[in-house]
């Protein structure tokens, strides 16, 4: 399987703390290619910035000593971003639904409105 973190189930794994167990199951299997979107980063440096957010000051370590793939964001990511429908206003979580479209990712998340696009998801 092929998973692509939501920024939420990436801070959730690295504290230990609020995946199911499908999810964590699934995260820790050797066997599944786990991806971090530069979404992720992006949207975590901002927010830590801003006070509305705490996480590690060394992700893109605790990242690479997990395993996990950077997922960058290519032209194409930005352009099928902008072209989904508005179900959801988040630029970051559009940002992982049009990388998981494009690389074929099964997101791993809790927010419901993920559903909407079609995408395939694992409830963290």
């Amino acid at each position: 399987m092929r998973l692509l973190l939501d920024t939420h189930a990436l801070l959730w794994w690295l504290a230990d703390e609020q995946l199911g167990e499908p999810a964590r199951q699934a995260i820790a299997d050797p066997a599944n290619d786990v991806a971090v979107s530069a979404a992720s980063a992006w949207e975590i440096s901002i927010k830590k910035a801003l006070g509305k957010l705490s996480a590690p000051d060394d992700l893109e370590r605790q990242v690479q000593a997990c395993g996990f793939s950077p997922l960058p964001i290519s032209l194409a990511h930005g352009l099928a971003a902008g072209r989904l429908a508005r179900h959801h206003e988040d630029p970051f979580d559009r940002m992982l639904i049009a990388q998981a479209w494009a690389e074929d990712l099964t997101i791993v998340t809790r927010d419901k409105r993920f559903d909407a696009y079609g995408v395939a998801l694992l409830p963290a």
